[in-house]
């Protein structure tokens, strides 16, 4: 889309301060947080209001424009890259909270508010905001809607579908519908909210949420664990479950993980170590003392060679830093990371990891892994080079079998990235081919014209990988 009466038009629509052309503008949203794919918009538009989002897909969907959806960028499947051109419709600087009512426990607020930003506000409150993906200092209210993003909290408190009330939505032909409302409970027709939870972008362009919150836990206790074998970590959920122990969170993270977190901190860990476990209670001050106690008990059990309590917030703070610190050493470990997404049943997770060590052994390629113990997520990481030919085929081979090898224990192929580009091939082996029809007669209806994130979700013969 050259400089034509289209890109005049929103230009008119947002101001000439909240478009891009340029070519270095447009290369920095050619691209996610994933590593493989990238392609240029024609043109990048940042509005302000929900009143500028309904004007410019009036104008795409007038003249059949493929409008793009981001917001952070932070995802890492493909989701937000334009493959087929046209408009990204970035809702970066609709940022703003509404509201916070600490009466009815909602806020309202616009999509491109960063999570964290969001939580420092509501912790001033004393209230929470539970779903807490790990891209958190970037991510936005609006892209982890999108995703249906989870985090290390789920097994207690749920994903981001849990705490969506309602949404302003705008639709492919610039309507804009109002969905849900500011209630708990409400069981008016059905619930199109969540039809748009978990979209990815391709239903419509979400420009206000309304959602649930809950009081901040008063306390909290974090402990850190070594242990010289998976099977023996991945059984201190279930043990915990078994003593009526709901953690907040249980993460594990891999030797590499440990090796670089070391490197970092010079914290004393364990380098040797097989996996590292990461477990936090929270609740009133006399309950978190209690199921600490009951979780060091669990976790010597299970067979835990070492275990420290955190003393306060800040050592705490510096144990959950060693999984932080793994998910971004893998980004230096090579030129390509394939960031992969899987969910199993806790009871095959130890079996899984196993598998995990044998496609790795199998296409003679590392990959790292860390995971979220409580609820069965996990993230392999393949660590390749796309220009070594060689290699990047032997791991995206491996890839793979990660996606069918979590499908044969009962997983499915992505718990919180989403589908995009990275996992089209594999839906049909994921869902009934029913579901998938019933999917695009859904997407038909709300965008007969196909030009809101075209080429996502599932394959298309059309598609440009860029």
């Amino acid at each position: 889309m050259p400089e034509t009466k289209h890109i005049s038009r929103l230009r008119k629509i947002v101001g000439k301060e909240n478009i891009l052309t340029s070519k270095e503008d447009l290369s920095a949203y050619s691209y996610d947080g994933s590593t493989i794919w990238t392609h240029m918009p024609d043109v990048v538009v940042l509005p302000t209001t929900t009143e500028q989002v309904s004007l410019i897909m009036k104008v795409a969907n007038e003249n059949g424009v493929p409008v793009t959806p981001r917001g952070g960028g932070t995802n890492v499947s493909g989701g937000s890259i334009p493959i087929r051109g046209g408009i990204v419709l970035c809702t970066t600087r609709m940022n703003k909270i509404l509201e916070i009512n600490r009466q009815d426990l909602t806020a309202k607020v616009e999509p491109g508010l960063i999570l964290n930003d969001f939580n420092m506000a509501l912790a001033e409150e004393g209230l929470f905001y539970p779903p807490d993906p790990q891209s958190f200092m970037g991510c936005t209210i609006g892209g982890n809607i999108n995703e249906n993003s989870g985090g290390p909290r789920c097994l207690k408190y749920g994903v981001t579908k849990h705490y969506v009330l309602g949404l302003e939505v705008v639709l492919p032909d610039g309507y804009v519908m109002n969905l849900g409302g500011l209630t708990p409970k409400n069981r008016t027709g059905y619930d199109l909210s969540m039809l748009f939870t978990g979209s990815e972008g391709t239903l419509g362009i979400i420009t206000k949420i309304i959602l649930r919150l809950v009081p901040l836990p008063p306390a909290s206790k974090t402990m850190m664990a070594v242990f010289d074998t998976i099977d023996a970590a991945a059984d201190v959920v279930p043990h915990a479950l078994e003593r009526g122990i709901l953690p907040s969170k249980v993460e594990f993270v891999d030797n590499f993980a440990i090796r670089k977190a070391e490197e970092a901190t010079h914290m004393g860990l364990s380098t040797d170590a097989k996996v590292l476990l990461l477990a936090e209670v929270d609740g009133s001050p006399a309950s978190v003392e209690a199921e600490a106690l009951q979780m060091e008990e669990i976790l010597r059990r299970c067979g835990a060679r070492e275990i420290k309590v955190a003393q306060d917030a800040t050592e705490a703070d510096k144990f959950w830093g060693i999984r932080r610190i793994g998910v971004g050493a893998v980004f230096g470990a090579g030129r390509t990371i394939l960031l992969e997404d899987v969910s199993v049943p806790r009871s095959r997770l130890a079996e899984y990891v196993q598998k995990i060590d044998s496609i790795s052994d199998k296409y003679d390629v590392f990959i790292q892994v860390i995971g979220h113990a409580a609820d069965g997520g996990l993230h392999p990481a393949v660590v390749t080079d796309i220009e070594d030919k060689d290699h990047f085929e032997r791991s995206k081979k491996a890839a793979a079998e990660l996606f069918e090898s979590a499908l044969s224990v009962g997983g499915v192929l992505t718990g919180e990235h989403g589908i995009g580009l990275e996992k089209q091939a594999f839906l049909r082996k994921a869902m009934d081919g029913r579901a998938i029809e019933i999917m695009k007669k859904i997407k038909a209806a709300l965008d007969p014209n196909n030009i809101l994130n075209p080429g996502k979700i599932w394959e298309d013969d059309g598609r440009d990988d860029g």
